[in-house]
């Protein structure tokens, strides 16, 4: 990636400036929150999946139950959203948990 990061067409000044696309880009890509993902794993009972999802996120047992349900069915599911630091946070949690999670930006 270059150092350039708007160009005058012109080259002079009042000339209309360019945001290049690779920065409009990687600049739209900072503003995408993060999701924490938990994969399905062979160990962990879905009781025990779902009482976890509650007393991490606050989740009520439907929605825990969903969410655990999409992991089971699909091989994962993301249980959060939002900036990196809370992310990384839950994925500690998770973790401390037993639960295989992950994050990455929201796509």
């Amino acid at each position: 990636m270059g150092c350039r990061s708007e160009r005058s067409d012109d080259g002079g000044p009042g000339g209309t400036t360019v945001v290049e696309p690779e920065l409009a880009e990687n600049a739209a890509a900072l503003d995408r929150p993060w999701v924490t993902i938990v994969w399905d794993d062979p160990v962990n009972l879905m009781r025990y999946v779902t009482f976890v999802f509650q007393k991490v996120f606050g989740y009520s047992e439907s929605h825990a139950n969903q969410l655990m349900m999409q992991v089971h069915t699909e091989g994962k599911a993301v249980v959060s959203a939002g900036e990196r630091d809370k992310m990384e946070g839950d994925v500690r949690k998770l973790h401390a948990a037993g639960l295989w999670a992950t994050m990455q930006r929201d796509s």
